[in-house]
């Protein structure tokens, strides 16, 4: 059977884990392939709040078998606290959990270089959430790193003091910065001991013989495609390729097995951190959406930048990805506003353009199109009889992605789902 992957559209924060949470009894096998435990996905079940970081987002359905694969980074110390905090509700996770030995390991000292190279930057900030995950994609791409196979190795210790003497060769180049480096390097050890638990594949061979055997998988992104390396608003950006292409590196799976990609977007945008963010609203509108949409970080806490449905952005990414469907996240947000607006041109160089320019901190301005709201909560309507309103703004965001909108989410809990 084909791969079916599920990724964000915009700059993360889209609602992600609760799409994947709510698809994944179709499927046997869910799998995370980029990122690190910056991403946040919440999970409403039962009217319970669960945040995961690090685990596929397919652990609260049984008999999923949920990969880490090998485009992922891991913070030993984060997981631990993931498995533990999972295991209460999901007494299985551990059989149902396999992590890719090729997964490279967050040490540390990477979580020490961020925070000094991000303090160095002073008011030139990326907005990095300091969890190391950079210099983690750094030393793998340099061919430094320490991946989840290293730790059954005899001669790990080794391998690990020789590249934390690299790492504090490294730190000295900056000012320096508070870090508990024995504290952390002690907690870190004794976290390995969970790591050790849990089932170690060559996630490749594995999930080669599972589309064999006619398994259905599902690919989970982490953050959205504008934080793409390569095609999002660089240098403002993660690590990782957080696009559809990154499924096959991040997982080993040929391009030709994936099938449906399930496109996941905001009914308005939000941006975290520093970077363009073309429909930002610094009034009382953007307080109003962050507001009545709770947008706060779920893994920092940090209050979100809200704006407008760029459909300029939205379009760009629906091209990147080769999405097949779309879903539109929190529309109940936008329950009460009078008007909603969209982002459909930017002006570049004193001209006009639907296309994102190569420096999206060019953009001088935007043209904003309006629609009418509908005033009134979606808890008890479908497909067949939403709100006119609702529709034409469907229809808009349709025409001009030229993707068809496939779910609406109007509340946060696992069943307030649309499927059309």
């Amino acid at each position: 059977m084909p791969v079916d992957v599920i990724l964000g559209l915009q700059w993360g924060d889209e609602g992600k884990g609760k799409i994947v949470d709510f698809l994944a009894d179709q499927y046997t096998v869910v799998c995370r392939f980029q990122g690190g435990p910056n991403a946040g996905h919440t999970l409403y079940i039962d009217g319970v709040k669960h945040v995961l970081h690090t685990i596929p987002s397919g652990i609260f359905r049984p008999q999923v078998v949920n990969v880490i694969g090998n485009g992922v980074v891991i913070d030993p110390i984060t997981l631990e606290k993931e498995i533990k905090a999972v295991l209460p509700k999901v007494p299985d996770a551990l059989e149902r959990l396999l992590v890719s030995r090729k997964a490279h390991l967050i040490l540390p000292a990477h979580r020490w270089i961020d925070l000094a190279s991000e303090n160095a930057k002073g008011k030139d900030k990326i907005g990095s959430t300091l969890r190391g995950i950079g210099p983690c994609y750094m030393d793998k791409t340099g061919r430094n790193g320490l991946r989840v196979g290293d730790i059954e190795k005899p001669g790990f210790d080794k391998l690990y003091e020789k590249l934390k003497l690299k790492h504090i060769q490294l730190i000295r180049q900056f000012p320096e910065v508070e870090f508990d480096e024995a504290h952390e390097e002690k907690v870190w050890f004794e976290s390995l001991e969970s790591l050790r638990q849990l089932k170690k594949v060559d996630a490749e061979y594995w999930l080669s013989d599972k589309l064999k055997e006619g398994e259905n998988i599902l690919a989970e992104g982490a953050q959205g495609t504008m934080l793409d390396v390569d095609f999002g608003t660089y240098p403002f950006v993660t690590s990782s390729s957080t696009i559809t292409a990154g499924v096959c590196t991040g997982l080993g799976i040929p391009p030709g097995k994936i099938r449906k990609v399930i496109g996941i977007a905001k009914a308005y945008c939000t941006r975290v951190g520093s970077g363009p963010f073309p429909s930002e609203l610094l009034d009382d509108v953007g307080e109003k959406l962050r507001k009545s949409g709770n947008e706060f970080g779920s893994t920092t806490g940090r209050p979100r930048r809200c704006g407008w449905l760029d459909l300029v952005q939205l379009r760009y990414a629906c091209i990147v990805n080769g999405v097949t469907e779309l879903c539109i996240t929190k529309a109940d947000v936008l329950n009460d506003f009078d008007n909603i607006s969209f982002a459909e041109s930017y002006k570049v160089n004193e001209q006009w353009t639907s296309e994102v320019p190569y420096d999206m901190s060019e953009i001088q301005s935007v043209q904003l199109s309006e629609l009418a709201g509908w005033k009134q909560s979606l808890a008890d309507v479908n497909f067949n009889n939403l709100p006119s309103q609702v529709i034409a703004c469907m229809d808009k965001i349709e025409k001009f992605c030229d993707t068809k909108v496939k779910y609406l989410s109007t509340g946060p809990g696992r069943n307030e789902l649309l499927v059309k």
